[in-house]
């Protein structure tokens, strides 16, 4: 069916959007009747993020809703990667899950209400759907961060992120609302339009606290706090969810609000995302050397990731977003192989999580160790793995865009980061084992395979695969 003069319907333009709610309600209907479920409902969950996939790369771009719903290449881009990972998280949870004795239905339905909202969030085209969009991800990840309600630490990582996420709402709603009252609209291509030549002082006032809101979303500093508790709490395959998809999604909506709606702003919006990018590989780099939990050792990572990733969209222009989406989309590769290693592990019934654990893992479960090495080492930015050629292209367009001494910066940061990498490595390789592990988890152990694969031809990767497809999405999301 197709709307006037020929142009996609409503109904074409949004049908990942449909997909995902109407599997949803099934999902959700089935669960309530059938109480815990099976391998047969977590197939049907991952089919529904799939076919939502499918919809997305093949189905008609337009904008729909006056607006508010967009879909392009950049759109597309980031809504295949981000299904992709959602897809991933449901069987790493539910056999974790399962092993913890809490398998149930919940989980791949919250992965599914997530997934919605994320992909709202990279098509939103004002604000009214860009906060529809945040809040219905947020509230799905609130719950999945206390989904383990037995445990203190998973309960305080949920509440803790709902308070603050809750302050982040804050933020983005009064931002919002100045943006709204200085420029008299709420459609980013009319506040483009009131915003050309540059952002008035209401509106610039608007602006930054809906970046402050955003970086809250993302964990960049200084709206980090409530990083690494919640990790730390949450249950392990739900942090390597965290760490990723939300993030890219997070990345994408802070492109599009900038450039779409703020392109002739660009001069002092750039000013804000240097500042919070340096914060944010200072505070990752520097704040990670203390730490010997793995979650919250990882958690000042994707802190400090972010900060690589606000250098390159900082950059600006297509070169800069096209390296902020390969970032993005390899970073998340990166900390989705790494917890599927974590979520695969254990030692006398416990999970692996404190360096200390990880004492002889070589010995023990080399193919583990070998693919927590490539992670390490990828997220570290050492070549050929996918992270060299990540904070590569992101470098290379801040040199490009005259941030030359924020690149070097970037850089400094990343050398100090090396070192809790390397010792992790060094633990994992050279210390004697205090105790045979238990056995892996098989699903967790092939999904870290599978990762650690695409992490390491990084070449074949981003030149076959990746660069031409991020290139085109980054012309749909490039300053107008």
């Amino acid at each position: 069916m197709t709307g006037a003069a020929g142009f996609p319907s409503a109904a074409e333009v949004a049908s990942p959007e449909l997909i995902l709610a109407v599997g949803t309600l099934v999902l959700l209907a089935w669960g309530a009747f059938q109480g815990r479920t099976g391998a047969a409902f977590t197939l049907v969950s991952m089919a529904v993020l799939a076919a939502a996939g499918l919809a997305a790369a093949f189905g008609p771009l337009g904008r729909v809703f006056s607006g508010g719903l967009i879909a392009d290449q950049g759109a597309v881009f980031a809504k295949v990667f981000i299904y992709a990972a959602s897809a991933v998280a449901i069987p790493l949870g539910e056999r974790w899950f399962a092993r913890k004795g809490l398998k149930g239905f919940e989980y791949p339905v919250l992965v599914v209400i997530a997934a919605l909202g994320m992909g709202m969030m990279v098509s939103a085209g004002d604000l009214i759907s860009l906060f529809i969009a945040v809040e219905l991800q947020s509230l799905a990840l609130y719950i999945l961060a206390a989904y383990q309600r037995d445990d203190p630490k998973a309960s305080e990582a949920g509440l803790k992120y709902f308070v603050l996420g809750a302050l982040s709402t804050g933020l983005l709603l009064y931002g919002s609302s100045l943006i709204y009252g200085f420029a008299g609209s709420t459609r980013f291509d009319a506040i483009s339009v009131a915003t050309r030549g540059g952002a008035g002082t209401g509106v610039l006032f608007g602006l930054v606290f809906l970046i402050c809101g955003i970086g809250f979303k993302v964990s960049a500093a200084p709206f980090h706090m409530w990083t690494p508790d919640v990790y730390e709490g949450a249950p392990t395959p739900v942090v390597g969810f965290f760490a990723g998809a939300p993030k890219l999604a997070g990345m994408v909506l802070l492109a599009r609000v900038l450039t779409e709606a703020f392109g002739g702003a660009v001069d002092q919006w750039r000013q804000i995302l240097v500042v919070m990018a340096l914060l944010s590989v200072g505070v990752g780099a520097f704040a990670g050397l203390a730490q010997k939990n793995l979650k919250r050792l990882w958690a000042y990572s994707s802190i400090a990731n972010i900060g690589y990733a606000l250098v390159g969209l900082a950059a600006g222009g297509q070169a800069g977003i096209q390296s902020m989406l390969l970032f993005m989309v390899l970073y998340t590769i990166d900390v989705t192989g790494f917890f599927a290693c974590l979520s695969a592990l254990s030692r006398e019934g416990r999970a692996m999580e404190n360096f200390d654990d990880f004492a002889g893992l070589m010995s023990q479960r080399p193919g583990l160790a070998v693919a927590m090495t490539v992670f390490s080492l990828s997220a570290l930015g050492l070549p050929p793995f996918s992270g060299f050629w990540a904070k590569f292209y992101v470098f290379k367009a801040a040199i490009g865009a005259g941030l030359a001494p924020v690149a070097v910066a970037a850089l400094v940061g990343s050398v100090v980061a090396a070192f809790y990498y390397l010792k992790l490595i060094k633990v994992m390789w050279l210390d004697p084992a205090p105790g045979a592990t238990d056995a892996p988890s098989r699903g967790a152990t092939a999904v870290s395979y599978a990762a650690a694969f695409f992490a390491f031809p990084a070449v074949m990767v981003l030149l076959i695969g990746l660069d031409p497809q991020a290139h085109t999405a980054a012309a749909a999301l490039a300053l107008r």
